[in-house]
């Protein structure tokens, strides 16, 4: 057959890296039109600030950019754009340094094709320039650094130092935080309880000071602050004043929806884990890690953000845990078997139904509407 001739010399690694610098430039380009737009949500989340009734949540970010305008003179829009820039960018050099000298294959492939992995955010716009970027940059860091061996003691506290300083930025930080202790512990094989506690304190101590002294996002300033500053949101964080519980309860058949596509989700991760060693514990250190987050899906609205930092996450962890090689370009053959056809079924799936940011929780609106339904209906409306 003309397909067993062809796909055991499709090169998955060089596909990957395709893929990764189009995500890459497609973010960056995004963030940046975004942002020239004044977003309520790519660059005014990246605006709360201290000015405006002193210490709340997420503050730290807006003072640093305003001081930064101070001394620069500098737009806001391309002083928030160059940071966003840096660490997406970085973000994404660093993934391809982790993967470079390992054996990818299609499963691995596939996790990245998931619609709240990779292509999330090719698929669903919402996704781009958001703080939590910081938290995947520095996992993947930290993950770069404890598969090569250099992740030294002096290292570490600095990554709880700046993993403290990341929870000033955004509090999502802290209930991410045990995929750098499931990290050590798949690394090393050992239990070293001291070591992880360090990493929940250096969140859990900044959570707990917002918690007690912070004030509100917006103290009734922020808009007149940023005004004076040059940037003019018309909409997004700085607006937003509703309970979030009712909000769910209001449109509960939507939400209802993520149930499926978190269904889904795990299907997909279980049947990656079935072909990895010591499958039951990763698991389990997987379902501690997502129960640790539930509270971000009682408390906010954003139920398909907080499952695509899980599956980014996920994606660099299990890079982890790939077999190295010695060439860059070298992958595993694609056997046409049982495993191939499942993996193109979970493939092709995923890449027909969308997870929105909040809302709709599932669609059949996915990568494949997008690139190849969306333009011809574009064109009957000419």
């Amino acid at each position: 057959m003309m397909l067993e001739k062809i796909v055991p010399y499709f090169n998955l690694k060089i596909f990957i890296y395709l893929m990764v610098a189009v995500t890459a430039a497609y973010t960056l380009l995004f963030t940046y039109y975004y942002n020239l737009k004044d977003d309520g949500y790519i660059l005014a989340d990246w605006l709360i600030n201290y000015q405006d009734g002193g210490f709340k949540r997420r503050g730290l970010s807006g003072s640093f950019f305003f001081l930064l305008q101070d001394f620069t003179n500098l737009r806001l829009n391309y002083l928030v754009y160059f940071a966003q820039f840096s660490i997406i960018s970085g973000f994404f050099l660093l993934f391809i340094k982790l993967i470079r000298y390992k054996f990818t294959d299609l499963l691995y492939l596939s996790l990245l094709l998931s619609p709240i992995g990779f292509v999330g955010l090719l698929n669903t716009v919402s996704y781009v320039g958001k703080k939590e970027f910081i938290v995947f940059l520095l996992f993947t860091w930290f993950v770069y650094l404890l598969d090569n061996e250099k992740l030294s003691k002096n290292k570490e506290y600095i990554f709880c130092a700046t993993l403290s300083l990341a929870t000033f930025f955004h509090e999502v930080v802290l209930f991410y935080v045990p995929y750098f202790a499931i990290a050590l512990y798949l690394k090393t094989g050992e239990r070293e309880f001291k070591r992880y506690i360090k990493y929940f304190l250096s969140v859990g101590i900044p959570a707990l000071l917002i918690l007690k002294f912070g004030k509100n996002i917006n103290e009734g300033m922020s808009l007149q602050i940023l005004a004076k500053r040059g940037v003019h949101p018309k909409y997004g964080i700085l607006y937003w004043n509703i309970n979030e519980r009712d909000y769910i309860k209001q449109h509960l058949n939507e939400y209802l929806l993520y149930l499926v596509s978190l269904v889904l989700s795990i299907f997909h991760i279980g049947y990656y884990l079935k072909y990895l060693n010591n499958r039951k514990v990763v698991s389990i250190l997987l379902i501690g890690a997502f129960l640790f987050s539930f509270p971000l899906f009682y408390l906010a609205i954003d139920w398909g953000r907080w499952m695509y930092i899980h599956m980014m996450l996920m994606i660099v962890l299990f890079g982890l845990l790939l077999e190295k090689n010695v060439c860059a370009y070298m992958f595993r053959p694609i056997v046409i078997n049982k495993s191939f056809y499942m993996t193109q079924f979970i493939i092709i799936f995923s890449l027909m139904y969308r997870v929105e940011m909040s809302g709709r929780g599932f669609t059949f609106e996915g990568i494949l509407y997008r690139v190849f339904v969306v333009p011809l209906e574009l064109l009957n409306k000419m």
